[in-house]
């Protein structure tokens, strides 16, 4: 049996900061084979930093993913793609953009012999896959995104293998694209996740054909901000809409990260999903 930690979206300091303090204690707790983090609202609400990067690559994270923010700190984001090749970015972007749209990695897996010691191991292989949803995003970037669904059936294609554990983070802003997409996977991938709208949703399964399914992890940061930021600047916006908006990360009161764990079996189905939830 393998287990896959997978944490929702990074805001911030203080998103990095309980990264730091929680991540270690859930790895001995629970001593994932694997850890899956989002980072594009790592660096101050909006994409990754050298620094931010940095920051947090101590902690044995597997994978990066991101989403729609991931570039909006420009060459620093290509510097960061440049040196790290287990970041990613959705594979369904407009051509021209660093980085890809998904990664492999290989853990060892240890295989017990008759007496119940650990024996000979052996190399679980995970595929990593970032997708991004269309529905008000289609014009988030330059150039038109590529039809998701489609994305998935091609980087499966091309990349998948027998025996893999493969995971999608599916970064989209409705929940009916989300769910329709762990459907259209179901079978297809062990574990999707739906990133971007930073509220954890409640509807962690199995899925009929073996795929564990979350619509939104959640978020990893302040959790008395509005999706990060100070409340204060976001009624202000909506209060009076020609109000110059201040993205500013809420720094004060109680943190929060927001997480999944995954258990699958030998066959490489998903067999439970659970909500991991902490405050500091």
């Amino acid at each position: 049996m393998s287990k896959i930690l997978f944490i929702g979206d990074i805001f911030g300091k203080p998103g990095r900061n309980i990264l730091k303090e929680v991540l270690p204690q859930w790895k001995e707790k629970y001593k994932p084979d694997a850890v899956i983090v989002n980072v594009e609202n790592m660096a101050h609400g909006k994409g990754v930093t050298p620094a931010t990067m940095a920051d947090i690559e101590g902690l044995g994270i597997d994978c990066y993913t991101s989403g729609n923010h991931i570039f909006d700190k420009q060459d620093q984001a290509e510097e960061c793609f440049e040196k790290y090749p287990n970041l990613i970015r959705p594979a369904n972007l407009p051509t021209g953009f660093a980085g890809h749209g998904y990664y492999r990695f290989a853990k060892e897996k240890g295989s017990k012999g008759v007496d119940g010691n650990k024996g000979q191991s052996e190399n679980q292989q995970y595929l990593v896959i970032n997708l991004h949803g269309t529905v008000f995003l289609e014009k988030e970037f330059e150039g038109k995104l590529q039809n998701p669904f489609l994305g998935i059936d091609a980087v499966l294609k091309q990349e998948a293998q027998k025996g893999d554990i493969i995971i999608l983070d599916f970064h989209a802003e409705v929940t009916s694209e989300k769910i329709a997409m762990g459907y259209y996977v179901d079978g297809k991938v062990t574990f999707m996740s739906g990133t971007h709208t930073h509220v954890p949703t409640a509807d962690a399964r199995i899925l009929p054909g073996g795929t564990a399914y979350i619509t939104d992890t959640g978020m990893t940061g302040p959790r008395d901000g509005v999706i990060g930021v100070i409340k204060e600047n976001v009624l202000a916006k909506f209060l009076d809409p020609s109000t110059k908006f201040k993205m500013e990360v809420e720094e004060n009161g109680i943190n929060q990260i927001n997480s999944v764990l995954i258990e699958v079996g030998e066959n490489g189905k998903a067999i439970r999903i659970e909500k991991l939830y902490k405050e500091i």
